[in-house]
């Protein structure tokens, strides 16, 4: 018997900052970002992650829980998650009790991601020390995991304080909602996903030196999670990666014209060596098509990029984000979308091998059906005009 190969079976989904270009009407824009996601949950995308940020101008989103709130209320099925909540912004206890809310007012559908704040700005404004962000979101980590738990904690430390603290609401999901830490370069995400048995995000993994830091990552996951009792979990492991595609590349280099550039100027001031580099199109296309970290072409070449990180991360993930951008005008950056969830995503997730298998079966029967149907139609003739004679 011909068996159907075992897909991988992928999740897929958005993680959104967003990057929002300043200069237009940020009501709209904001406006944009719901309807992308309603979008999404009509082409059956599984989860939405939804960015912190307090400064720059273009990352305008500052409580991701308000815009969960409101998506929740626009989509059916779809995941909605903080992609992610800056621990050293935030008391423990207000943040996992908001997050228990949401738990409940979407019926399971929350996810808290949880990472130190990636724009040192956001810190600065807040009087945080950036070399502080990690230590802090590991020590808020281990408070909000306890409230979690349903325990009780007491802990005092030299930026918040907890006495006698408990949830008053635990988690509608059984035993909780998924979370998830951000890991990039540092091993911060990998130590915390082990020591507290969570997922992890890996916000750079299509970045070359990411993707060189994916099995080392996974490897430190499984290490830690084997000291504190907890067991690593490929399923928890999602990857992040900007992508934007049309139906031949060029088409797709054509659109990015529209704000990749825009887009260049500003992440020079967020991170070293940001994710695409370049003060022209032509200098970005260049350097990218050098770096290979950005996917600017079509769902072949997505699906080459997924498959290229399944192997780079030494064993498979869970699911892969589209780190989503607005490098293209509204309409061309759906119809990639569009374009994802048709061709890219079934190719991981096993819904089109029976058809194709089906369908090779039927085409390459060398006419027989075709004769069979032809022969039935002549046999109905031909019993049709002896009725007839016998008519007579």
């Amino acid at each position: 018997m011909d068996r159907v190969s075992t897909p991988l079976n992928l999740r897929f989904g958005t993680f959104m900052a967003p990057f929002h270009p300043v200069g237009q009407n940020p009501t709209l824009a904001l406006e944009r970002d719901l309807d992308l996601i309603v979008h999404l949950d009509k082409l059956g995308f599984d989860e939405a992650w939804v960015g912190e940020h307090h400064s720059g101008g273009y990352e305008m989103i500052a409580s991701p829980e308000v815009f969960i709130g409101v998506a929740a209320e626009r989509t059916k099925r779809i995941k909605l998650g903080t992609g992610v909540s800056s621990l050293p912004y935030h008391h423990p206890l207000l943040l996992a009790d908001r997050m228990v809310l949401l738990d409940h007012l979407t019926r399971g559908r929350t996810m808290l991601g949880i990472g130190p704040g990636q724009l040192t700005s956001d810190a600065h404004m807040l009087g945080i020390p950036a070399d502080l962000q990690r230590p802090r979101m590991e020590e808020a980590l281990d408070v909000i995991m306890a409230l979690l738990r349903g325990e009780t904690v007491t802990y005092e430390c030299d930026w918040f304080t907890v006495n006698e603290a408990r949830l008053q609401l635990l988690p509608y999901s059984d035993p909780c909602f998924d979370i998830a830490i951000a890991a990039s370069f540092s091993p911060t995400g990998a130590r915390g996903a082990g020591k507290h048995g969570i997922g992890m995000l890996s916000v750079a993994a299509t970045a070359k030196q990411g993707m060189d830091l994916l099995s080392h990552h996974w490897n430190m996951w499984e290490e830690i999670a084997l000291q504190h009792g907890n067991v690593a979990n490929r399923d928890k492991w999602r990857l992040v990666g900007p992508m934007h595609i049309a139906e031949t590349r060029e088409q797709a280099e054509a659109d990015i014209q529209y704000g990749i550039e825009e887009f260049s100027r500003y992440f020079t001031h967020v991170l070293p060596g940001g994710p695409v580099q370049g003060n022209t199109i032509d200098e970005i296309l260049e350097n990218n098509r050098a770096q290979n970290f950005a996917v600017i072409g079509t769902p072949d070449d997505a699906i080459a990029k997924i498959e290229e990180l399944v192997e780079a991360s030494g064993g498979g993930f869970g699911a892969f984000l589209l780190f989503d951008h607005d490098w293209a005008n509204p309409v061309a950056k759906s119809r990639s979308y569009e374009l994802f969830a048709q061709y890219v995503m079934p190719h991981f997730q096993g819904s089109l091998e029976s058809l194709n298998a089906s369908y090779n079966w039927l085409v390459n029967s060398e006419g027989e059906w075709v004769n069979r149907a032809a022969g039935a139609i002549a046999k109905a003739i031909e019993h049709h005009e002896a009725e007839k004679q016998l008519g007579t």
